[in-house]
């Protein structure tokens, strides 16, 4: 690596860990994980694990890690699911909402305060990453979008990973609401879009140079490179040496896993 690339990790001041595929896939820690947590642990470094999954909230991930031997702290994660509703609830607070998602992303907007209803005309119609999902609720939302309602999606991933493959994503049931209605969100804010980086900023109190997004998808964690965040892609999820060349935004550091960026940050900052 040229000094120049180098001083991209010395650099950091905060970390952006992705979670499937990359910290840890299905009910496994992914090598490299605990170690690379410890490592900004003792060097005084911030990290946040930065999830577009809006499947679960804060709380049941915490448990997750804690279940797979990684003790952190819920405020230690930020999903694509409470981005949308601190993004919603700065548009419209207490706004009528009409929300495809799990019993947990509808804890979630409860929290902040909306109303969830099936109203005639609720003020957005949001679509989550819904493992609950049926084929009532997306005929309702077709309904909604076609309407005209605001159509807001938590996030654009198409596939979620899984040991031994994957299950579709939101972006799935995206491209099946716009085939019925002719439209895409009118927002999508989870990676690697503005308003999540931007609700990252604000929380951590950290310049976006000083950020590093670490993940295992090109087109949602390494393309935050558009805002200007240094990357590193993993090897360990979804995307693979032979789908780089095509990126619209290739990654600063490409690492087999977080164990192999763990003993490069050793390298680097001992």
């Amino acid at each position: 690596m040229m000094p120049e690339t180098i001083s991209k990790l010395t650099n950091i001041r905060l970390f952006l860990l992705d979670m499937d595929g990359t910290v840890y896939l299905g009910d496994k820690l992914l090598p490299g994980a605990l170690d690379f947590i410890e490592l900004l642990t003792a060097r005084n470094i911030a990290y946040l694990f930065l999830t577009n999954n809006s499947s679960k909230h804060r709380g049941q991930y915490a448990e997750k890690l804690a279940h797979l031997g990684l003790q952190v702290s819920p405020d230690k994660i930020f999903t694509s699911g409470e981005a949308t509703a601190v993004y919603l609830h700065r548009e419209k607070p207490g706004a009528k909402i009409y929300l495809v998602g799990t019993p947990a992303l509808e804890e979630e907007f409860k929290s902040h305060g909306f109303e969830l209803a099936d109203a005639e005309t609720p003020d957005y119609a949001v679509l989550g990453f819904d493992t609950t999902l049926t084929y009532e609720k997306l005929w309702r939302l077709c309904d909604l979008v076609r309407a005209g309602v605001p159509y807001i999606a938590t996030h654009p991933d198409f596939n979620c990973p899984i040991p031994g493959g994957f299950m579709p994503d939101i972006g799935a049931m995206m491209a099946l609401v716009e085939a019925s209605t002719g439209r895409r969100p009118d927002v999508i804010i989870g990676k690697p879009n503005p308003p999540i980086i931007e609700a990252v900023v604000e929380r951590m109190a950290v310049s976006v140079d000083k950020i590093c997004m670490i993940g295992d998808r090109l087109y949602t964690d390494i393309a935050l490179a558009a805002a200007g965040v240094t990357t590193v892609l993993v090897l360990s999820g979804e995307a693979q040496l032979e789908d780089i060349p095509g990126a619209p935004y290739p990654p600063d550091f490409v690492m087999q896993d977080l164990a192999e960026l763990t003993a490069v940050l050793q390298q680097v900052t001992g």
